[in-house]
């Protein structure tokens, strides 16, 4: 491993230069990307840091946008997306959660992340208030301060396996409230909330006129048979939910670009003509990508999950070895938030840890102001990469002094 020296200001300037936009600031450079940064310039360095399916897209996904791009399907779409795709997300929405759904319910958008983009800036202003969980996927906050929005955190831990308390989000909505953001498994720390509690925060926020945000783009990552509860399946009707998720962790296709969000047909006529004014329209070959997914049946789904069961059994087992680090059994996605000793600064441990020992972790503080003393650690790599880099970890822990 290389001895050099690491800035921690890579790729990163937050002078308040007059000429930009003053919200630019509410953006920060991403804690997972710093680390990525910082990881390239050393060597060997084993990445418990990435985000994304380290397995390839299935065969026939890979076809259709081969036969798509063959066949001059490089144009424009429709705004709301490709209609066989947008038919096939409906039928296959209203089979799996039993309730009527048109392909007027759904907007293909550019990934999630537009997807979260535009449900987020289009309900922030100034005097809003969203509440979100803490911690939380790094992507919330600042696009709600970017409006003017202000955020309350409602916090999450450990000894509760991370789990949402549903009366302590009830009890911070007030007449500022304009959302609630639920991710379910979450990001970063595998929670699956219960069918009990999303119902609970959907019910009251229809009640009180507030929307109710659902990121769930790990929704087939969920483990020991579980059933999955979505707001979907929670709601009495689509007025007062928008519910997001896309290709990129069920099918391995990160880089295709194409999510979808499901809301009533106002909500999604309001964003449509919003959409059209940020990415225009997602990428076509890729739409039909997603159609062949969807009616492709359930086999490469079924490996993936069996296969991540597997890694996620075994991290469970090396954290547990791992002086300094407490641990837990996630139920979904592919990470674990492990927690280091009360008061111990996890950003000087992942950066500590990296540079000593060649392991990429992405801090606590990322994903929220209450999770500082925490690591995130993905399981979207092999068993084996995970093992050496425990070889590594376990004896740099022993020789930490937390105290």
């Amino acid at each position: 491993m290389a001895d050099t020296e690491i800035d921690l200001d890579l790729d990163f300037d937050d002078s308040q230069d007059p000429i930009w936009n003053p919200a630019l600031l509410a953006i920060p450079m991403p804690g997972i990307r710093r680390m990525v940064n910082l990881a390239a310039t050393l060597d060997d360095v084993i990445h418990l840091s990435i985000g994304q399916p380290d397995m390839p897209a299935p065969a026939h996904v890979v076809d259709a946008a081969t036969e798509a791009l063959q066949a001059g399907q490089t144009g424009y779409t429709m705004d709301a997306g490709l209609p066989e795709l947008l038919e096939a997300l409906a039928e296959y929405y209203a089979e799996r959660y039993h309730r009527p759904l048109d392909p007027e319910n759904f907007l293909i958008t550019t990934g999630a992340t537009e997807a979260i983009y535009l449900a987020l800036t289009a309900l922030s202003a100034p005097g809003r208030e969203i509440i979100l969980p803490d911690p939380s996927f790094m992507l919330y906050a600042p696009l709600i301060r970017m409006q003017g929005g202000s955020v309350y955190n409602v916090p999450l831990r450990q000894e509760n396996r991370y789990q949402l308390d549903p009366d302590e989000v009830i009890a911070a909505m007030d007449r500022n409230t304009a959302a609630v953001v639920l991710n379910s498994p979450s990001n970063p720390t595998g929670t699956v909330y219960p069918r009990e509690t999303v119902e609970a925060i959907v019910e009251e926020a229809a009640y009180r006129n507030i929307h109710v945000i659902s990121d769930e783009v790990y929704d087939h990552l969920i483990y020991d048979g579980k059933t999955y509860p979505s707001v979907l399946g929670c709601c009495s009707d689509l007025d007062h939910v928008m519910v997001i998720s896309s290709f990129s962790k069920t099918y391995s296709m990160a880089g295709m670009r194409v999510g979808w969000l499901v809301a009533s047909q106002g909500a999604i006529r309001k964003l449509r003509r919003y959409h059209m004014f940020t990415t225009t329209v997602a990428n076509t070959p890729c739409q039909w990508a997603g159609v062949a997914a969807l009616r492709g049946g359930s086999e490469f789904v079924d490996s993936m999950l069996e296969e991540y069961s597997r890694r996620r059994d075994r991290l469970v087992e090396l954290v547990a070895q791992t002086p300094g680090l407490r641990g837990y059994r996630p139920e979904g996605a592919f990470y674990m938030f492990p927690s280091l000793p009360e008061g111990v600064d996890g950003n000087d441990v992942a950066l500590r840890l990296l540079r000593e020992t060649g392991v990429c972790t992405i801090p606590g503080g990322t994903f929220g102001e209450g999770s500082t003393n925490a690591l995130r650690i993905s399981y979207s790599t092999s068993i084996d990469r995970i093992e050496e880099a425990f070889e590594r970890i376990i004896p740099w822990m022993e020789k930490q002094d937390f105290t």
